[in-house]
């Protein structure tokens, strides 16, 4: 019986797996269409980095980084400091808040108070620069009468970095081993003490990635602050409120629409100078991911 159940099984014909001539078309359509989309995102890339090079470089000069801006003249002094300092200010309020939430999201996220924040901070990532710009400047302008004003335009910044830093810091928090945090409670370790010597010193480099990656989109935008920061011609004084304020994104959005080509110069100038810090720090961000992940 063994032995006509195995002729049976001989004579039986093994299949052969034959791939569908209308699956490869679709297979190698596929490859086509995603390999011309990557080829054409790099060429607009490219074509927009090579066009403000080649029309911001030729623009700058000793004037630009010695100068106050003057009508549609002059340098970009005020401008660039007020660019360093609205970032800066807008980075010392939204990276304790971020990363704070971000810690809570990892370590006590699982219930219906976490799964609110996720949501909120999703929905203001989708939100509209220039409605936070509208949100700034009917709150901090007119409502609390700073007018326009450097902690305006920080505060509405910080808020457009906040759900970036915060959702990064979740996910790098996430990313560090449970094996970590049974072993420090194990040892007696208090959950704050926790939180400043394992995880964060653990995930820090994540965090700093996603704070530099909010930094960056922070540092191009104009909407929002052309609502809360105003524009002056002059240095910043220090004053925190009823004092306009500077920033190179201003300079790009106002000044190209000028028949001039001293405005024309300041505006190709500034697209250099801002291109140039965001490509610098998304450079850095990405550096600092690479060493993280080796």
């Amino acid at each position: 019986m063994n032995g006509n159940h195995r002729m049976m099984a001989s004579k039986t014909p093994t299949r052969s797996f034959v791939i569908n001539p209308m699956r490869r078309l679709v297979d190698a359509l596929s490859w086509g269409l995603a390999a011309l989309s990557f080829a054409l995102l790099i060429f607009a890339l490219l074509h927009i980095l090579v066009y403000v090079f080649m029309k911001g470089y030729p623009a700058l000069n000793l004037k630009i980084f010695t100068e106050d801006t003057q009508g549609i003249a002059g340098g970009l002094r005020n401008a660039l400091i007020g660019s360093i300092v609205l970032s800066a200010f807008a980075l010392l309020m939204a990276v304790p808040i971020g990363v704070s939430a971000g810690v809570y999201l990892s370590e006590h996220g699982a219930g219906w108070a976490g799964k609110i924040s996720r949501f909120l901070s999703d929905v203001l990532v989708g939100v509209p620069s220039i409605v936070l710009g509208y949100f700034g400047y009917i709150v901090m302008v007119i409502g609390f009468g700073w007018k326009f004003s450097l902690l305006a335009g920080a505060i509405t910044l910080a808020i457009l970095m906040l759900p970036y830093i915060a959702r990064t810091s979740e996910m790098a928090l996430r990313a560090v081993p449970q094996t970590l945090r049974e072993a420090a409670y194990g040892l007696g370790c208090p959950e704050w003490r926790l939180v400043l010597r394992v995880l964060l010193p653990a995930a820090r480099i994540p965090i700093l990635t996603g704070i530099l990656m909010a930094l960056a989109i922070a540092l191009g935008e104009t909407a929002p602050l052309l609502y809360t920061a105003g524009w002056s011609n002059y240095l910043w004084t220090g004053h925190f409120t009823h004092e306009g304020v500077g920033y190179l994104t201003y300079v790009i959005w106002s000044f190209i629409g000028e028949p001039y080509q001293s405005a024309h110069q300041l505006a190709y100038a500034a697209a250099f100078l801002i291109t140039l810090m965001v490509l610098l720090i998304n450079i850095s961000a990405r550096v600092l991911l690479l060493k993280w992940r080796r």
